[in-house]
């Protein structure tokens, strides 16, 4: 199918999803980000043109090289790891940052947003399944980092991401979403000075429905919309 097609059945599965949600939404949307990684800019092109207005880079180099050429206004996610000595290229351009996972990212993302005068948006990546492959803030630690992140001036904090295992059967991710959509609503009650707490990143092409269904109001879908990555 065309890239406008699967779009199409994208958008029909978030809203059938949205209908079977278990828990208490989170505002009146679930934004989806295409996920672009190694697709080239005639693609993103076609996605935005049929109503794609957000985009989800891995790398740092790619949001670089594309945002130039892509002739196209979108917001700029990063979702994939961040390292310290890539902030202060991302910072310019990212509307929002996905990944932060340490206090010294955290710290970097300050010091570069202090200097463009800019209040930057970020997420706090959450490693909820305990995998040692996946980057991310053990759970336990989350609440507590939040409150360090909302006494940075240049960083705002908006919620969290996570990454679930890559299980075939996709029940089995139930727990990982559970879970987090339960630290998100303890964080959103706290109350942190400095936060808008409104974004729960979960769900991915494989399980995007199950995240949706259990409170994710932020996808991150790549495969299902382009198709196989190119390399």
């Amino acid at each position: 199918m065309s890239i406008a097609q699967n779009l199409t059945q994208i958008l029909s599965d978030i809203n059938l999803a949205i209908e079977r949600v278990k828990v208490p939404r989170i505002g009146d949307e679930v934004k989806l980000v295409a996920v672009t990684k190694n697709h080239d800019v005639h693609a993103m092109r076609e996605a935005i043109d049929n109503g794609v207005y957000a985009i989800g880079e891995n790398r740092v180099q790619e949001v670089l090289e594309k945002c130039v050429i892509l002739d196209r206004k979108v917001e700029w996610h990063l979702i994939g790891h961040l390292q310290t000595n890539k902030v202060k290229q991302i910072v310019p351009t990212a509307d929002l940052i996905q990944s932060v996972d340490s206090e010294r990212i955290a710290l970097e993302i300050n010091r570069i947003a202090e200097k463009l005068g800019k209040r930057q948006d970020v997420l706090i990546q959450v490693n909820v399944s305990g995998e040692e492959s996946k980057f991310g803030i053990n759970p336990k630690f989350v609440i507590d980092f939040a409150k360090q992140v909302s006494n940075l001036n240049n960083i705002r904090l908006c919620g969290l991401m996570t990454i679930a295992p890559n299980h075939e059967d996709i029940e089995l991710t139930r727990p990982v979403f559970r879970e987090l959509y339960s630290l998100f609503t303890e964080l959103r009650s706290v109350n942190i000075n400095n936060t808008n707490i409104e974004w729960l990143s979960m769900g991915m092409t494989n399980d995007f429905t199950i995240a949706i269904e259990e409170g994710s109001n932020l996808v991150r879908v790549g495969t299902g919309i382009f198709g196989a990555r190119q390399y």
